[in-house]
């Protein structure tokens, strides 16, 4: 993790320790750029994923993702940006741009150091490095773009929404894979309680090139399944790896009395976080997801029954289903609370993954509907989940748990509550 903070204005400890609230969001998703799109189009079963076309797939053995379709970044971003950034640094910004927009926040009428910026990122700008990577070989290194210094940086997304925006407060990036969605949520929390009024968080991740498929095709974990429909089943028996996707949420996270004080109406509020990291592989102890899901429980000050929906992992890989089942059936009891998927439309975002699931939970609670799980059917017999599949599941809901894992052992939960 990459941090630099600044000293920021400090407010009363009764404001800093209440929970804070996501005021804003904004969305880049394969099946959906902003966030009215991409919910109208989870809430139909509309699916993102399909056969690669940022390049040949063709000599891979997995040829699907999920691409954030229809993006023009000239028609979001001022032209002095593009040469300098990569298509994960545009997804962001735009991303943020909606998400301050929908706060309602002008962050130039805000003190100086008031707000930050705090995002999660797995592969930086893995696109630009490759096209400069290729310059260098082919043709030497005068032909290597400056911008290279700094456009393939983990840190890259949380800088050039800084600099957009004149946010000058804290600034950093979190990489825990999966996980950072929710890692980066709970380190813009940790700066509100010092006082700052307002963050821009969660994550983006985009490498669907060459360079970066071969870091994919590397894991072992993806899907060779050529059928949309058939290539990401997660909780199924047919379950054989996951489908890579691009992009993310952006939300703005918001002292509560600050939010109040300004008229804004939240989309609901963190009421509590909690993070594991799981044992040494080989080691033959289980996986502690379950125990991440149980401390951010208690943090909320919840028992099980009060959660209304889970938002789950969904690796797609046997074994982790397996393991993530197991955690919720420990907690809740076997199929005893609903549990959705909707990346199964996306494909796993790696860091944005997480942030997007997050947003779906907030657009839930307050729309009284559980989105679905689409194409993975009933979960296997070892897998004893309520899995919501093929159609929205409309609810009473107050309450949800949001579950990610990182490449590497991070566990990360989340509990959200309506407002």
């Amino acid at each position: 993790m990459s941090t630099q903070t600044a000293d920021a204005p400090v407010m009363s400890s009764a404001a800093a320790s209440a929970a804070p609230v996501i005021t804003g969001i904004g969305v880049a998703a394969p099946n959906g750029l902003g966030t009215e799109a991409w919910w109208s189009a989870v809430l139909r079963g509309e699916s993102g994923i399909r056969p690669l076309t940022r390049f040949d797939a063709a000599p891979y053995p997995a040829k699907l993702a999920g691409e954030v379709q229809g993006f023009d970044a000239a028609e979001h971003l001022p032209g002095r940006l593009l040469p300098q950034t990569d298509q994960v640094t545009r997804l962001a910004l735009t991303a943020a741009d909606e998400a301050l927009a929908d706060a309602g926040v002008d962050p130039a009428q805000l003190p100086d150091y008031a707000a930050g910026v705090i995002t999660a990122s797995s592969a930086g700008g893995y696109e630009f490095g490759q096209r400069e990577l290729q310059a260098l070989w082919s043709k030497g290194g005068q032909y290597v773009s400056a911008y290279q210094s700094f456009a393939w940086f983990y840190a890259v997304n949380s800088g050039q929404i800084s600099i957009r925006n004149g946010m000058r407060g804290p600034n950093s990036v979190l990489v825990s894979e999966q996980a950072g969605g929710l890692d980066a949520v709970a380190q813009a929390r940790r700066q509100l309680r010092k006082g700052i009024r307002l963050v821009v968080t969660g994550g983006m991740d985009s490498s669907l090139c060459p360079w970066g498929w071969a870091a994919h095709l590397a894991s072992g974990e993806l899907s060779t399944a050529e059928d949309a429909e058939r290539a990401y089943l997660p909780f199924s028996a047919e379950a054989g790896g996951h489908v890579v996707g691009e992009g993310g949420a952006l939300l703005v996270l918001e002292d509560a009395a600050a939010a109040r004080e300004r008229g804004a109406r939240p989309y609901g509020e963190v009421a509590g976080y909690a993070a594991t990291f799981d044992p040494p592989p080989g080691s033959g102890a289980p996986s502690r997801l379950r125990d991440a899901a149980a401390l951010a429980l208690r943090e909320a000050g919840l028992a099980p029954a009060d959660v209304d929906v889970v938002f789950a992992d969904a690796a797609g890989r046997r074994e982790a289903d397996r393991a993530e089942a197991e955690a919720l059936a420990e907690i809740f009891g076997a199929y005893g609370v609903p549990v959705t998927a909707p990346k199964t439309m996306t494909g796993r975002l790696a860091a944005g993954g997480a942030s997007l699931d997050l947003a779906a939970a907030l657009l839930s609670l307050r729309d009284g509907v559980i989105p679905p799980t689409v194409h993975a059917g009933p979960p296997a017999a070892d897998c004893p989940v309520d899995l919501v599949t093929e159609v929205r599941r409309p609810a009473r809901l107050r309450t949800a748990l949001v579950l990610a894992r990182g490449r590497g052992g991070f566990n990360a939960a989340m509990v959200v509550r309506g407002r």
